[in-house]
């Protein structure tokens, strides 16, 4: 077993710690929350006093942070770079979902150190969080992959290599984009059939049997009270928030105008959340899209 410094313990971050311990790695977790911290104690992980203390030792770094400048922040710019604690033979594992360029840039300044780095950000949401089922999708060396596999496979079903560094961010930024365009789309129809006077479960199983079949239907249902233990079931409490999806779209609409590629339905979703936020409901789950077609 090893010795794992985890640092970012929000709504993801926790129940990935959690499942490392429960594989009976030792688990070394900081976060600002004392909260957040106090939880994952409760769950068997060790409590350190900031990402110095809890990246000491470590064979393994498990990163879970909001944004790319979070990130460059903790392990290159700040006033202390965990480049300058971990230990020289530690694999960092950033699950953040960041831009793949800032990726790129804290693995080769890393790389340049002798430290290993990789991203590997996740897919699932809390509920694949909690239970251990992730897909993980890694921007790694095949050594670095073959090395991170077997933690990885403590928090995660799915395990893909996407490419060298900056690979799996790309790879999520593909799949969030492809996941709000489903959500907006089944909340439309939805919204669409409801007011035309059909029952929404009724509705949703008929898609789902259908050519309309996707996976907010089967496990993620925007309508309230149609599927029980999801977001929209809990007053959209819980989940993936609003403003997190907005984040990824942007990071979407990045790679697409840094690559030339077209993404017309990215940019619609991208809009449709952006005026959906502006109604203070950045902290809901974004499956709340539903509200917006609701209110119009």
């Amino acid at each position: 077993m090893a010795t794992i410094g985890f640092i970012g313990l929000g709504n993801m971050g926790g129940p990935m710690a959690a499942n490392l311990v429960k594989a009976g790695h030792q688990v070394q977790v900081f976060d600002l929350s004392a909260a957040a911290l106090e939880r994952a104690v409760s769950a068997g992980a060790q409590a350190a006093d900031s990402a110095t203390s809890a990246v000491k030792g470590a064979q393994f770094v498990i990163t879970m942070l909001p944004a790319g400048q979070h990130v460059e922040g903790l392990f290159v710019t700040g006033d202390t770079p965990l480049f300058d604690a971990v230990e020289s033979d530690a694999l960092i594992i950033d699950s953040s979902t960041i831009d793949a360029e800032t990726a790129k840039r804290v693995s080769a300044v890393g790389a340049a150190r002798g430290i290993d780095f990789i991203d590997a950000p996740v897919s699932g949401g809390v509920g694949a969080a909690t239970a251990g089922t992730l897909a993980f999708m890694v921007g790694a060396t095949e050594a670095q992959f073959e090395r991170a596999k077997p933690i990885l496979e403590a928090m995660g079903k799915n395990i893909f290599r996407a490419g060298d560094s900056g690979a799996g961010q790309i790879a999520k930024c593909c799949n969030n984009m492809m996941l709000a365009i489903q959500m907006a789309g089944a909340s439309e129809a939805l919204n669409m059939g409801v007011r035309n006077g059909l029952d929404p479960a009724v509705l949703s199983e008929i898609m789902k049997q259908s050519s309309g079949n996707n996976w907010a239907l089967q496990v993620y249902n925007p309508f309230p009270g149609v599927m029980p233990n999801v977001p929209s079931s809990n007053n959209y409490q819980g989940g993936f928030a609003v403003d997190l999806m907005y984040k990824d779209l942007g990071l979407a609409m990045d790679v697409s105008q840094q690559s030339g590629s077209p993404t017309p339905m990215g940019s619609a979703a991208r809009a449709l959340y952006m005026l959906h936020r502006k109604n203070g409901t950045g902290g809901l789950d974004f499956s709340s899209i539903l509200k917006f077609y609701q209110e119009q």
